[in-house]
This record gives C-alpha cells, sequence and structure tokens, in this order.
C-alpha cells in the first residue's frame, strides 16, 4: 500500500510550513549555542527548550501578532516564533545594554517584548497563568477580538495559582488558552509522583472547559490544537486547557544534574522522538525541504548565531544608574 502524502492543516501555506521547520531549528541551534557558552564559563545560567520545540512554535504558529502571549521561562522557541531576534536573545542571555525584555535587569527566560505583545513572566513560577486571565478579562470587557495564551511546565500545575486561573477563566468564559508544556518533570520529580491522573488536561473538566491532550513532538499536531482551541476563545466559547506531551532532553537547568532521576537510555529514547528530525521527514515527504536546503539554513543560521554572539560579547552592560527605572515614578510622570 502507498504511503499517504501528509497534508498541511488549515491555515498554513507552504511558506507557513517551512517557516514552522526554521523556527524550530534557530531554537535548536541558539539553545545549543547558549549552552556551549554557558560550559565554558562565559554565560551564568541557562535554561533549555531542547526537545520541545514543536510543543513551543507549534501553539504559537496558531496565534494571530495582535494576540497576547505570557510565556515560561524555557519558551525559546516561543520567542523566536513570535520575532525576537537572535541577536536581541543574545544579549538578554549576556544581561546587556538593548535587551528588549528588561534591558538586563532579568535572568535569561523572562522573555517579553511589547512590539511583539508578549508580557514578561514573573519569575515566581506559575503566577503568570494570573497575568494572561487578566490580559483577557479585559480583551473581553473591551469587545476586542484577540486571545492571550500562557504556557506553563506540568509541575506548576501543582500550585494554587493554576486552580484560580481555570476557575476565573470558566466563570467569565474568557478567550485565553493554558498550555501545559508537559515534558514529565518537575525539575527532577516525575508525574506519577505529582498527581494522580495521566493527564494535565483531565483537570478542565473540573472548570467546565475544554481540555485537549495531544503529542507535543507532533508540531503540526500541536498547531491544529492550538488553532482549534484559539478560534473557540474568539467564539466567545471560553478557555481551553491544551497539554503537550513532550521532553526535555537536556537537564532542568545549567545548574542540575538529571543523571540523578533519569537515566541515560530514557534520554536516549526520548531522542530517538526528536521533534525536529520528525517534521523535517515530513517537510521532505511534502517535496518542500531537502539536504541541501537544511544544510544551507543550518550554515546561514549558525553564522547569524556567531556575529550575534560577538556583538553580545562588546555591548556594554547596563548603566547602574539606570538600575531603578521603571521601578519607582519618575518626576513628571503621571
Amino acid at each position: 500500500m502507498a504511503k499517504t502524502q501528509p497534508k498541511a492543516p488549515q491555515g498554513l501555506s507552504q511558506d507557513g510550513l517551512v517557516q514552522i521547520y526554521k523556527d524550530m531549528l534557530v531554537a535548536r541551534l541558539l539553545d545549543e549555542r547558549m549552552w556551549t557558552l554557558n560550559r565554558i564559563g562565559k554565560a551564568p545560567f541557562v535554561i533549555s527548550c531542547q526537545g520541545q520545540e514543536a510543543s513551543q512554535v507549534g501553539w504559537s504558529a496558531a496565534l494571530r501578532p495582535d494576540d497576547v502571549v505570557v510565556p515560561y521561562y524555557r519558551d525559546l522557541g516561543v520567542a523566536i516564533q513570535r520575532g525576537m531576534t537572535v541577536a536581541e536573545l543574545m544579549l538578554a542571555f549576556f544581561g546587556k545594554e538593548g535587551d528588549p525584555n528588561s534591558n538586563g535587569r532579568q535572568m535569561p527566560g523572562h522573555f517579553g517584548c511589547k512590539r511583539l505583545n508578549m508580557v514578561s513572566g514573573s519569575s515566581v513560577v506559575i503566577v503568570q497563568m494570573l497575568h494572561a486571565v487578566g490580559v483577557a478579562y479585559a480583551m473581553k470587557m473591551r469587545g476586542q477580538d484577540r486571545v492571550a495564551a500562557v504556557a506553563f511546565g506540568e509541575g506548576s500545575t501543582a500550585g494554587g495559582d493554576f486552580h484560580e486561573a481555570l476557575n476565573w477563566a470558566s466563570i467569565y468564559r474568557l478567550p485565553v488558552l493554558f498550555v501545559c508544556e508537559n515534558n514529565g518533570y518537575a525539575i527532577s520529580v516525575p508525574q506519577h509522583r505529582e498527581m494522580a491522573i495521566e493527564n494535565v488536561s483531565d483537570r478542565a473538566g473540573a472548570y467546565d472547559m475544554a481540555g485537549v491532550t495531544v503529542d507535543g513532538n507532533d508540531v503540526l499536531a500541536v498547531y491544529e490544537a492550538a488553532l482549534e482551541a484559539v478560534e473557540r476563545g474568539r467564539r466567545g466559547e471560553g478557555a481551553t486547557l491544551l497539554e503537550l506531551k513532550t521532553y526535555r532532553v537536556v537537564p532542568h537547568s545549567s545548574d542540575d544534574d538529571d543523571r540523578v532521576y533519569r537515566s541515560r537510555e530514557e534520554v536516549e529514547a526520548w531522542k530517538g522522538r526528536d521533534p525536529i528530525a520528525r517534521y523535517r521527514q515530513t517537510l521532505t515527504e511534502m517535496g518542500l525541504w531537502d539536504e541541501g536546503r537544511d544544510q544551507a539554513f543550518r550554515t546561514e543560521t549558525q553564522s547569524e548565531i556567531e556575529a550575534a554572539v560577538t556583538a553580545a560579547e562588546a555591548a556594554p552592560f547596563p548603566d547602574a544608574k539606570d538600575a531603578l527605572r521603571f521601578v519607582y515614578a519618575e518626576e513628571g510622570q503621571n
């Protein structure tokens, strides 16, 4: 029997399909370079997205530019899909002047950019859900045709803010997409020790909202589920709890030793399910990608990353006198 040709989901052109792959690959290559820079002592901290690129780029691609995104600390792929440049992300990584997230005030992973409608996540885990609910509530009060989307890990769902956010969103039928990027571990604690249920999305029923679980390493499945969810929100049908089953293939952060809580065999098995290689195969079967284009794009991206590293290392740190700017009201402000 002949193999069925993969089909493009609703709303994605051929260029759109290819762009999703490019965003995923840029996220991987940039993340790998950041990891190396940390290991050679040039940067103090990195928290990686490796293995979760399909989950991140997939749900972000289903949104419009005027929708509001509240990412979490691992969402490098979201930042890239939304339009943050490699140069900007490297400035943030080194904490330098010109970092669009916080102008060098925050540690890496606090993605936020006004021009991209991306609200910086809090350093306190999971409270970004409440921020997204507040944004969605304002959208509804103003009668706007917009959606708010927020991401978090499955470990965060143990916090009270998770339940408060879902409860408020359900009461007011808010246009908000809750995205659980479930990588199986709350730092070092496996899911079966975090909760007694198999799927985080099972909790949606208690709040009378849609709950959906999909393969987070299948970027087109993620995109389709997210698109359906945001369209549901735009129609006034309320929020969706979207769970993406995925895996991080590196430690929780550069300060973590994952060898103490998971086997190398488990990690290698998940590396064999690499979402980037999987999607590259899909595009190849569609006739939209090939080895030559892949190598050319990798070379181009790596050159861009190296230029960004050089520029960020040479960039000045923020001036100490500006440390409290935008923290307290300044003279003349209303």
